[in-house]
């Protein structure tokens, strides 16, 4: 027997607003500074997704890609969110040419499919967290993998897993950029870049926010291994803060798309948040390895000139081992402004 179509939902509600931007915010950003903030229209019962300039990293993120990565995958959560509450759903990207910082509407179109992909991720939104912890050394599944090449293509990117000698090659290139990193005092630009970093982390001690990476969600610092984990306490002392022995042979993955404009950052930013809570629901821990993508020499590098992956957005580190540990959101209220 064919599915029934569901009932036309009743009206988002006030409170049934601020829970689907609760769950959108969280998504993960750069450095956890949540660059993002909405809109929602009632009369046209419509959102409208906006990146803070506030949030602008000039140094870390000169042309506003992280920022729309980050956008984009609060964008798909929310998306997620709202077919969890019975809404199906129509985006348009870049919709204002003359308001630049507006990424995207999402409009109310009616109920989902009765069997909806979108809903069915729900439950891993509030499980997912940045892992950077060790990871066994159990391979991830290739069915596994399908699963995560799927959901990369359904919102318009690609997922790729990379030979031996493309994560060697990679797991160099992000050397390179701690590299870079550690030699800040002599490069204005690492320096500059640096200083916006070290905004968004903190140790023990210091004033609580909520945003941010918190001394909580580092992980041991590593002092074995290959897994590209970055080490945000860098010289700070943590207290109580352990070492661990991270993987030899880390599982990683390529995040891309053909072309690269500001839309395209913005698809791959829903897929990566489609990739994360998938990951999740298949019960993998997850992190995110930006840190060489961070300068335009090292990112041309990252990609496979074998393949048609034109420019890489995020490299993934998957496996099996502790989920993460939650970062603090900024309260709805400071995201979300509801207009008639």
């Amino acid at each position: 027997m064919a599915a029934q179509p569901q009932e036309q939902p009743q009206e988002l509600s006030a409170q049934g607003v601020a829970d689907v931007v609760a769950d959108a915010t969280t998504a993960p950003s750069l450095h956890n500074a949540q660059p993002w903030r909405f809109v929602y229209r009632t009369a046209e019962r419509a959102f409208r997704v906006s990146r803070d300039p506030e949030r602008a990293m000039p140094h870390v993120d000169p042309d506003g890609r992280a920022q729309h990565l980050g956008c984009g995958a609060a964008l798909f959560t929310l998306r997620v969110a709202l077919a969890h509450a019975g809404w199906a759903t129509a985006t348009t990207l870049l919709p204002d040419p003359a308001q630049p910082l507006a990424l995207a509407d999402v409009r109310l179109t009616g109920p989902p499919p009765a069997a909806d992909a979108l809903a069915a991720l729900y439950p891993a939104i509030r499980r997912r967290h940045t892992s950077r912890d060790p990871f066994t050394a159990d391979v991830v599944p290739p069915e596994v993998r399908s699963g995560l090449v799927e959901a990369a293509a359904a919102e318009g990117a690609r997922l790729t897993f990379p030979d031996a000698w493309h994560v060697d090659a990679l797991l160099e290139l992000v050397h390179d950029a701690e590299d870079r990193t550690a030699g800040y005092a002599a490069d204005p630009q690492a320096q500059q870049a640096e200083q916006e970093t070290a905004r968004w982390t903190r140790v023990a001690g210091e004033r609580a926010a909520a945003e941010g990476v918190p001394p909580s969600a580092y992980g041991p610092r590593k002092h074995d291994g290959r897994a590209p984990v970055r080490d945000f306490a860098a010289h700070r002392e943590v207290p109580g803060r352990g070492s661990a022995t991270f993987e030899a042979a880390p599982q990683l993955a390529l995040l891309g798309t053909a072309s690269d404009s500001p839309a395209d950052w913005l698809r791959a930013g829903q897929a990566l948040g489609r990739v994360l809570l998938r990951a999740t629901a298949d019960g993998l821990a997850t992190s995110l390895t930006s840190h060489p993508l961070e300068w335009p020499d090292l990112r041309w590098a990252a990609r496979d000139p074998l393949s048609d992956l034109g420019t890489v957005h995020m490299v993934l580190r998957l496996g099996y081992g502790p989920p993460g540990r939650a970062t603090p959101r900024r309260p709805v209220a400071e995201v979300l402004t509801v207009a008639p």
